[in-house]
């Protein structure tokens, strides 16, 4: 199972760090990748990380605001958001996948974690 959590409101410019922990002894056998989703519009996916950290994906819209990082020790991953503009309003959801890619669906999610709510405000 995966929860992710560290969501809430924030005003434009600032940071949110979101946290995905996930249960179990195989957590470090998975790429992880995160998906936001805001009302009418359909799942993106915002970026991944492999199993070992040495890969990581972002979509454009966020690169060099967001970072994912994990820490396998404590079967955790985190998505730190910076500069948060109002269109990253969205409920932000992580997932496991056995096989990398950096495109959805090709990021075949073998597990989906509960979604957080990021408000960002303007």
């Amino acid at each position: 199972q995966l929860q992710a959590s560290g969501g809430g409101l924030v005003q434009a410019g600032g940071s949110r760090r979101l946290s995905c922990v996930a249960s179990g002894r195989t957590f470090s056998t998975y790429h992880v990748g995160w998906f936001r989703q805001s009302p009418g519009k359909e799942r993106e996916f915002v970026g991944a990380i492999s199993r070992t950290g040495d890969r990581l994906y972002y979509v454009d819209s966020v690169k060099g605001r967001f970072t994912i990082s994990r820490d396998n020790a404590i079967n955790t991953v985190y998505l730190q958001m910076n500069t948060l503009v109002p269109e990253d309003t969205a409920v932000y959801y992580c997932s496991a996948s056995a096989r990398w890619a950096i495109t959805y669906p090709a990021f075949n999610i073998d597990y989906w974690g509960q979604g957080t709510q990021v408000t960002v405000s303007s």
